[in-house]
């Protein structure tokens, strides 16, 4: 059925905020049990766990893509929309902060080791109109921006197996939903399930979350988690205006294979 133009910019803003709940980060409690859990149900290879010393942030950084690296994105090293701990955010569940790390760009395993920033897809025009002249069309093609936030994050020993882990058995676990908390806003997770991503890497693993819109309906977020030796990379993609929708956003190929590709 077809909106009408507030209830979609009603809709755009509620996404708004949602958004900025699920790229905040997520609690602490219950963080080591959560790391130490096992796993099934992903792309993972079983493989002896890499010996490999954890990178710092500084490499991390290096790691992460750059501007010109991939073909119709720009890269934005410095997002403040990305939350700088876990503590930020809170959720009701221990086994489903995982989900709500890697959505947030935040490690899903336990380390100290991270980096992060965003990439987003180019548009073949983009006119800046000041407020006061802009027309609702203006508006809609303001919010009418495809974003990935990326994370990478490194791990001593088989810490980047058990974050895979953690993920995997996040997705069982939480599959009848979650709450979280993020600047004062709550949040409702009311589904879970397994997605297929673009994969890659050593393992993977992709998974969906249908989220309540406080009254205007539900919307979609896809988030994919990769593993390559004992670095971590996560993936999550978000277009205001397709939410505003309901369309869900899938984490462009491009984007996740060139990533990946740089990883060590």
């Amino acid at each position: 059925m077809k909106r009408s133009s507030g209830a979609r910019l009603g809709a755009t803003a509620a996404v708004s905020v949602l958004s900025l709940a699920l790229i905040t980060g997520c609690s602490g409690d219950g963080s080591k049990d959560t790391a130490d859990a096992k796993a099934s149900g992903s792309t993972a290879s079983k493989t002896t766990a890499p010996a490999a010393k954890a990178l710092g942030a500084a490499e991390l950084e290096k790691l992460l893509l750059a501007q010109g690296e991939v073909k119709g994105y720009k890269v934005d090293s410095g997002d403040d929309t990305l939350p700088k701990s876990k503590s930020e955010v809170q959720t009701d569940k221990a086994e489903c902060a995982p989900l709500a790390w890697a959505t947030a760009g935040l490690a899903p395993g336990e380390t100290a080791a991270g980096a992060s920033n965003s990439v987003q897809q180019a548009k073949a025009s983009d006119k800046s109109v000041p407020a006061e002249d802009a027309s609702a069309e203006d508006v809609a093609n303001a919010f009418d921006i495809t974003m990935t936030f990326v994370g990478l994050s490194s791990y001593e020993g088989d810490g980047a197996q058990k974050a895979l882990k953690a993920v995997s058995d996040g997705v069982k676990a939480c599959s009848g939903g979650y709450g979280l908390k993020a600047d004062g806003e709550d949040t409702k997770v009311t589904k879970v399930t397994a997605a297929k991503g673009v994969g890659g890497g050593d393992e993977s693993v992709a998974f969906a979350e249908l989220v309540d819109m406080d009254g205007e309906g539900t919307a979609t977020f896809n988030t994919e988690v990769i593993r390559k030796g004992n670095t971590v990379a996560t993936f999550y993609t978000v277009n205001f205006a397709a939410f505003a929708t309901g369309e869900a956003m899938d984490n462009p190929a491009a984007v996740v294979q060139a990533q990946v590709a740089k990883l060590k």
